[in-house]
């Protein structure tokens, strides 16, 4: 236990204090894109800078470290409550350390007891897997990115968008209108088309656990991911609201099953802070393997 609670500390700092190397080169080709001297080639060097000197120091690259969200892939037979109790220690421990900011308040005292651990936080998702290895892997999600989510019902007469992909593309990209000057931009986009109004949401976070420059292996939801990255950043958002040609840094799509009656449409958005990394253990608890 002591070992698995130690590995969750290091992938709690380390995911706090390091942007991934898909996002890092992600950000600096958007850099060269952005023309010289204006305010968005500004914002995105204040970006560079403050990520080169989180990881420098070990410190939370944004002040909000974010809705702490374990996906855990687990073999057969894992005590789920024993790792469920690691996870709440070393969050608690981590915050003490200044990993994580004291971030999680009671919805209905408006108390901080300091601890991050309450009711649905930090929040778990585990899936059984038959190897025997377990990956852990953690997103820290920011308030002001979850503040400019959405999620659509099809038809939607406002935005002439029908119950097909074309009527996908508007209510993604009208999400992107809604974000502009909000949401830490340049973000990243999780969507998911289909579900419930619970699963929808679900599903659109477990796109951010894919490399930003991966291709989406369904031909349709690709050509939708391409054509929506190219749209948004065509709009001249750009980083924080500022102008410029990077409103978004990448598009993740998936669809699921849904029932007849409704067709949602969920969008999740990351900030730039995009703090995502994950580890594999052994089965001591301890870390073998870095992810991402």
């Amino acid at each position: 236990m002591n070992a698995l609670q130690d590995s969750l500390i290091e992938l709690i700092r380390r995911t706090s204090a390091e942007i991934p190397d898909d996002v890092q080169r992600a950000i600096l080709n958007s850099l060269e894109r952005e023309k010289k001297g204006t305010i968005a080639e500004s914002a995105l060097k204040i970006i560079e800078r403050n990520t080169a000197l989180a990881r420098q120091k070990s410190q939370p690259i944004c002040q909000d470290t974010g809705s702490i969200l374990f996906y855990v892939d687990c073999p057969v037979g894992l005590d789920q409550i024993a790792f469920v109790d690691a996870a709440c220690l070393a969050v608690k421990k981590a915050a003490k350390l200044g990993y994580l900011r004291q971030n999680s308040v009671d919805s209905l005292s408006g108390i901080n007891d300091g601890t991050n651990v309450g009711p649905g936080s930090p929040t778990l998702h585990f899936h059984q897997q038959r190897p025997d290895e377990m990956r852990v892997r953690l997103v820290l999600k920011g308030g002001g990115c979850e503040n400019v989510g959405a999620q659509y019902s099809l038809l939607n007469e406002k935005l002439k968008a029908n119950r097909d992909l074309d009527g996908c593309r508007k209510v993604i990209l009208d999400a992107v209108l809604q974000a502009q000057g909000k949401g830490c931009g340049p973000g990243i986009l999780g969507v998911c088309i289909g579900g419930d109004r619970a699963t929808g949401y679900e599903f659109s976070k477990l796109q951010f656990l894919r490399l930003l420059d991966d291709r989406n292996p369904v031909p349709e939801l690709d050509a939708l991911e391409q054509d929506i990255l190219k749209t948004a950043n065509e709009l001249g958002i750009g980083p924080m609201g500022f102008g410029g040609k990077t409103t978004l840094l990448g598009v993740k799509i998936c669809a699921v099953n849904r029932l007849p009656a409704s067709f949602f449409v969920s969008v999740s958005y990351m900030c730039w802070a995009y703090r995502r990394l994950g580890a594999t253990l052994n089965g001591a608890g301890e870390i073998v393997k870095w992810l991402y």
